[in-house]
């Protein structure tokens, strides 16, 4: 497995297993499958309602808790300072740990400067090893950086061929804060399996699309947390650590780039409403 190392000096796997949109009664299953063929990455969160079903895995895959990376967010029904430490202690309880490896602020809603400010608290009493945001645009990351102490270790973006964030992972670079991509296979959706030259560059190096992808992120440096139910695509997500894309592959893959979001749209009030009323599962 290959790492990066954040801001603070802490490694993480660049590739974990992403939890989103596994159901609760599945979820302990899919966890021990991912942790069985090699994941040693877990990205869970609050709103996902399966962090009982994450911790219930972890306990039963026997492996070491200091060898494991999970993260968890925080969402935002749960923004402010108090709210946030309280919604912490019920992720622990959940998930069954007495820390999170890395903690984000899921969506740029609510009261996060409360939220951020609470965890950088945590992460100084040691309950969090890193701590991050999801979903901020360039310009709100910013400012959270101007006006924080700690930079975030962290920022997990929709990213994918169709939507590279270039100038996003720019600031991100300058500022020092990781990228990290959820949907890095733009879920499998808008026919990016299906694209003729992505197909060709599988061929060439003997492997999948979704294998091609997933390695374009990793040699770009961004952090992937491909999900499955599946125990094979598991296994299929996870190898392509023998590999590396050439120039040629890369400047084919950049032209991809549409630059608009293919799955969640953060300036679209409807989404900015929704999310807002939205409540975590107990």
């Amino acid at each position: 497995m290959e790492f990066v190392t954040l801001n603070n000096g802490v490694e993480m796997p660049i590739e974990g297993f992403g939890v989103f949109q596994i159901e609760p009664e599945e979820t302990e299953k899919c966890v021990l499958d991912a942790i069985v063929v090699g994941y040693r990455h877990i990205d869970t969160a609050a709103t996902y309602g399966n962090e009982r079903g994450v911790g219930t895995a972890i306990k039963k895959s026997g492996i070491d808790r200091k060898d494991l990376f999970i993260t968890s967010k925080l969402w935002v029904e749960d923004q402010g300072y108090e709210s946030t430490l309280k919604a912490f202690e019920k992720t622990l309880e959940r998930l069954g740990t007495d820390y999170l490896d890395l903690y984000l602020i899921h969506q740029p809603f609510g009261d996060y400067y409360g939220s951020y400010r609470a965890m950088e608290a945590l992460y100084k009493q040691g309950k969090i090893k890193a701590i991050g945001v999801s979903n901020f645009d360039s310009a709100r990351l910013v400012d959270l950086i101007m006006n924080n102490e700690i930079v975030p270790q962290i920022n997990q973006i929709e990213l994918h061929p169709f939507l590279q964030q270039k100038e996003a992972i720019k600031v991100m670079k300058e500022y020092g804060v990781q990228v990290e991509s959820w949907g890095p296979l733009a879920e499998a959706k808008h026919g990016i399996l299906e694209e003729k030259e992505l197909q060709d560059i599988a061929k060439k190096h003997k492997k999948t699309v979704a294998q091609v992808i997933l390695r374009w992120h990793l040699d770009n440096g961004i952090v992937i947390i491909p999900k499955s139910v599946n125990k094979d695509r598991m296994i299929e997500n996870l190898d392509i650590h023998d590999f590396n894309l050439d120039s040629a592959d890369m400047r084919i893959i950049e032209a991809f780039d549409e630059s608009q979001n293919k799955i969640v749209d953060h300036t679209d009030i409807n989404i900015v409403i929704g999310m807002n009323k939205s409540k975590t599962p107990e």
